[in-house]
């Protein structure tokens, strides 16, 4: 063979490895294999009925050391990154069973506003997602979502009393306890409902937030709504996934003291107060 073929057979070989180096992987493996790609077999749509919890499925494979992350496409927030979750509202999760392949969004009691588009992602360069679209039905002769019937015999604890007075702009603040020792405190979760609805913290009215503490002893849930409106006012839940729920009213006033806030601090001093007056006069 002469010098001129040996080069050039040597030649299209190299062409030959640069190019199929360059493929972009496939779930056929082979050329290309190493790369991320979603195992396509999940529905793209998923139904749920409101007030039941939905479960978006993803199959991310052969991640390596990227990150898959599920965004809500309507307004870009991002909701998961690898098993943690970023959002305060806490109706979503992710369920990452090791050592699967499987990174599937759940949302919690499913509301009306969940509906749209949610995209799961790696993070690879450039990003690769895939689009799953929700679809929220409410029942007509379903009745409004309630919290969970079946508890444990443990029961959650509100701070303070059963009614509660705030002023109108003023902040809300509601603190919740769970003192339970069956379960791990990594496992417990608290949602706050007003009325019969999930608390949205991503809600367009802003101002609300939610600050969880996990200790050994338990769960303390600590529910803050800043700038209270009239239309705040109403029962408050805080439903627990281990416990009874707990629930006070909370009364948002245009400037004025009810009477039974006046009544419950003067009331001790109105009897002894007259007993006073009468001895005095009794005394002359």
């Amino acid at each position: 063979m002469s010098t001129t073929t040996t080069m050039l057979l040597a030649l299209l070989l190299h062409c030959f490895c640069v190019t199929t180096a360059e493929l972009p992987a496939g779930p056929g493996g082979g050329i290309g294999e190493g790369r991320p790609y979603f195992d396509d077999v999940s529905p793209r749509n998923v139904t749920a009925v409101v007030g039941q919890a939905a479960v978006l499925r993803c199959r991310a494979k052969q991640i390596g050391n990227r990150t898959v992350s599920w965004m809500r496409k309507r307004d870009l927030h991002i909701l998961t990154s690898h098993i943690f979750t970023y959002t305060g509202d806490a109706r979503f999760s992710v369920l990452h069973p090791e050592p699967s392949d499987d990174w599937d969004l759940k949302v919690d009691y499913v509301q009306p506003r969940d509906a749209g588009v949610y995209e799961c992602q790696i993070n690879t360069e450039p990003k690769i997602n895939m689009a799953v679209y929700l679809s929220v039905e409410d029942e007509s002769h379903t009745p409004a979502p309630q919290p969970p019937v079946r508890f444990p015999a443990a029961a959650a604890t509100i701070w303070g009393s059963q009614d509660v007075y705030v002023k109108k702009g003023s902040t809300i603040s509601l603190t919740c306890s769970v003192n339970v020792h069956s379960s791990p405190p990594s496992s417990a979760s608290v949602l706050w409902y007003h009325g019969s609805t999930v608390i949205d913290f991503d809600s367009p009215r802003g101002g609300i937030s939610l600050e969880t503490e996990k200790t050994e002893g338990g769960t303390t849930s600590k529910l803050l709504v800043t700038k209270a409106a009239l239309t705040d006012s109403g029962n408050y839940t805080c439903v627990p996934n281990n416990a009874h729920p707990a629930s006070v009213s909370v009364h948002v006033l245009n400037g004025e003291h009810p009477a039974a806030m006046q009544t419950s601090n003067s009331a001790a001093l109105t009897a002894p107060l007259s007993a006073i007056i009468i001895i005095t006069a009794a005394c002359r």
